[in-house]
């Protein structure tokens, strides 16, 4: 008997839809809130508001493009958390709805552990995945840690940031040089024609295997303050070395953090996932470190880089083997780890 699952995943400011056969995708689609631009960044009241309206529409246009209906539904996966509240409020509640009316089960999915798992999902462009345990570096606006990956339902934190994100640190320098919303992209793609050893900004010295980059985000603020007194253009007249330069040290500590997480394992199945893991500084990195150390690396699609329901749906799918249903009484939460 085939399993279907329907994903859904709201957790910030984009609603989408998936629908998985197994592992193999049959279907995803994502509605995106362009009205946050104009903001700097999200805005949760807007986006829940956002997500009452698109929610329907793409599970019903998902169900559409996979050819199948919705009586033939195994089970429903939602994000639970970590997110916005108002946004996960939206999904939980349209999830355990819909499933009570075609009387399946509801199965909750933490959105960092999906992230990682979106390395299973099969379609045209990835057949291949890690095998068990690998180490994954999960890196977004968020949140960023190193995870070793036993199995789909064991996963162990060894290192995580102490302070903020590596994607927040894209996103604030991104802010202080004038560039739009979402700053991380921005960075890349002028990273791409600067020079990355321009300008040098400290790493900082914790933990064996934790991060913290508020010091560097400070340090950056700083360094161009100081620059700003001599000379008013000096962002205008420097920022592709800025840009470029900013991510060569984020992605050099990123990188060192990795190296000892393998050397203290003994694991050299290595995987990226998250928001930043679209970055090309990151994964070109990943690509020199697998040449140079014989990492079995594993860089998911660009599509599965961003907030997707393909890997809410496959996150769901190995929990529905195990019949790891949650009740209906279940809640959202907005912070939290594994």
């Amino acid at each position: 008997m085939s399993i279907y699952i329907l994903g859904i995943e709201s957790s910030c400011d984009d609603t989408s839809a998936a629908i998985l056969k197994g592992t193999h995708m049959l279907s995803s689609v994502i509605a995106n809130q362009e009205v946050h631009r104009k903001y700097g960044g999200v805005v949760p009241e807007l986006a829940s508001r956002a997500h009452q309206q698109n929610i329907i529409p793409v599970v019903e246009v998902a169900l559409q493009k996979a050819k199948i209906t919705k009586n033939q539904l195994s089970a429903i996966a939602f994000t639970r958390g970590p997110g916005l509240l108002g946004s996960l409020l939206v999904g939980t509640s349209f999830a355990k709805a819909f499933a009570m009316g075609l009387r399946i089960p509801i199965i909750e999915v933490n959105h960092l552990k999906a992230h990682i798992l979106s390395h299973f999902v099969e379609d045209e462009h990835q057949k291949n995945h890690p095998e068990f345990p690998f180490l994954c570096l999960t890196v977004s606006g968020g949140h960023t840690q190193i995870v070793k990956v036993n199995s789909p339902a064991d996963m162990v934190i060894l290192g995580k940031t102490i302070d903020d994100a590596a994607g927040e640190a894209f996103d604030k320098a991104a802010k202080i040089m004038g560039l739009p919303y979402p700053g991380g992209p921005e960075i890349d793609k002028l990273a791409k024609i600067g020079n990355p050893l321009a300008f040098s900004f400290p790493e900082p010295k914790i933990g064996e295997l934790d991060y913290s980059f508020s010091g560097l985000k400070t340090s950056f603020l700083y360094f161009l303050r100081d620059k700003l007194k001599v000379d008013d253009d000096f962002i205008e007249n420097n920022r592709v070395d800025l840009s470029a330069s900013i991510q060569h040290t984020i992605i050099a500590i990123l990188m060192k953090k990795l190296r000892m997480a393998v050397k203290l394992t003994g694991i050299n199945q290595v995987a990226i996932a998250g928001g930043v893991s679209a970055n090309s500084g990151l994964r070109e990195a990943m690509k020199q470190e697998s040449e140079k150390s014989d990492w079995k690396i594993f860089l998911p699609p660009l599509k599965y880089t961003t907030d997707n329901a393909a890997m809410i749906a496959v996150t769901g799918y190995f929990k529905y083997l195990e019949k790891d249903f949650a009740p209906q009484s279940v809640t959202p939460y907005a912070r939290g780890g594994f």
